[in-house]
């Protein structure tokens, strides 16, 4: 769609390979880290990434197991992650940069920023996952991500089925069919799904499946956040049917000096529902927190 996104460099981080996708010139540094599932840096940074670009240094990755970062071996978990930014950050040789993150880029962004608020100047959740105490149906869904097979069979059934991730991103998107490039977001989840299954990985990312006990979530962010000590923007949008708006609330009250901001009209993905909004948003918040020096 973009020039962003039409070539990328391919890096080695922690051992594996790391598509990164970069726009801009002058400013500060910038990370966009994506969601799990079918989510690529193409998907959901498609109208942000460059938009951003005319005033930050923005560094786009395609997360391990996603796009064009294949193959991954092991399990890629909370603690794996947090190991992976020092090092990625490290490759893109950034001391320090502001960092965007969407559903379990979210989570990452903010468990990195727990343990290194010296290398995150400032930080963007939105939708963020990890941080409730418990799911619905927990028991119930943390005994489905045990059954031997199970997520590697569902990787196969998307894969077979485009018309069933068709029908998943127009319930899911607020504005369904008609939401902004729909068919190339559909196309991209689809083309995921199929490198999901061709590469022998799991429907979900073990980043998803470690964090879940059976009464209650092993990864929970919200007992620590008192101690992020990061300009922290919280964002939600007023559709979304994932992370609970309870949930964020007590995130924004809990990390000093946090705040969030819900979106009109957008559900989990606020990036596709209201592009605009979330581009207006994170420009004034990182004006606000960031040293306009490159």
């Amino acid at each position: 769609m973009t020039d962003l996104f039409d070539a990328g460099t391919d890096l080695t981080v922690s051992g594996g390979p790391v598509r990164l996708y970069r726009a801009g010139d002058t400013g500060p540094p910038l990370l966009l880290l994506h969601g799990a599932m079918l989510d690529t840096a193409q998907g959901v940074w498609r109208r942000v990434a460059q938009a951003l670009a005319a005033d930050y240094r923005v560094h786009v990755i395609d997360l391990p197991r996603h796009g064009s970062s294949r193959p991954w071996h092991g399990v890629l978990d909370d603690a794996f992650y947090r190991r992976f930014l020092d090092d990625l950050l490290d490759a893109l040789d950034l001391p320090r940069t502001a960092i965007i993150g969407l559903s379990m880029g979210g989570g990452i962004a903010t468990g990195y920023a727990l343990d290194h608020p010296e290398r995150v100047s400032s930080l963007i959740a939105v939708g963020p996952g990890g941080i409730e105490a418990r799911r619905p149906a927990q028991f119930l869904t943390w005994l489905f991500l045990r059954t031997p097979g199970a997520m590697r069979l569902t990787s196969r059934y998307l894969a077979r089925r485009p018309e069933l991730v068709r029908r998943s991103m127009t319930t899911s998107l607020t504005a369904g069919a008609d939401t902004p490039d729909f068919e190339d977001i559909v196309r991209l989840a689809v083309e995921e799904a199929r490198a999901k299954d061709a590469h022998g990985e799991p429907g979900l990312d073990d980043w998803q499946t470690q964090a879940y006990g059976p009464f209650a979530m092993r990864l929970n962010l919200l007992p620590d956040l008192p101690r992020l000590a990061v300009p922290t923007l919280w964002v939600r949008g007023d559709q979304d049917t994932l992370v609970g708006g309870a949930e964020l609330s007590a995130a924004a009250a809990a990390a000093p000096g946090s705040r969030l901001v819900t979106v009109a009209g957008a559900g989990h993905i606020v990036t596709y529902d209201q592009p605009e909004e979330f581009i207006r948003l994170a420009r004034e918040f990182l004006a606000a927190t960031l040293d306009p020096r490159p």
